[in-house]
């Protein structure tokens, strides 16, 4: 049996505005609505689907987004020129900073929800 994730449901304040931030960043495009959902498709074929839930708090999700080192420097850029606080670790104590965990690069922001993304170009525990 192969299992593989489709997609998920990512709870926010404004759909569009959110769907177009990640796709933005990440350099893809955002998908037509479909039914309640605003798309955004990454390049595996998992599907970020973006759906409003109101004003009140969004409990705060991790979303990690494996990447070339091309793409990492790309992606990086975007977050710099855009003025997003950045961090090395997903607890946020390392402001400003890159990791280089696994011989690898990492960074961790947050979507306009307080969804804490990442970007990584070696998977955890690959060493290096």
């Amino acid at each position: 049996m192969t299992v593989e994730l489709n997609h998920t449901i990512v709870a926010a304040h404004d759909k569009h505005e959110s769907a177009a931030f990640l796709a933005d960043l990440l350099g893809l495009t955002v998908s037509p609505p479909y039914g309640p959902f605003v798309p955004v498709e990454i390049p595996n074929g998992v599907t970020l689907d973006y759906m409003d839930v109101g004003d009140g708090p969004i409990p705060s999700q991790h979303y990690a987004f494996l990447v070339s080192e091309d793409e990492f420097t790309e992606i990086f850029g975007r977050i710099q020129a855009a003025g997003l606080t950045y961090w090395a670790d997903p607890g946020h104590h390392r402001e400003g900073e890159i990791n280089r965990n696994d011989g690898g690069r990492g960074a961790y922001f947050d979507d306009p929800n307080g969804h804490n993304m990442e970007i990584l170009t070696r998977p955890y525990g690959s060493g290096g």
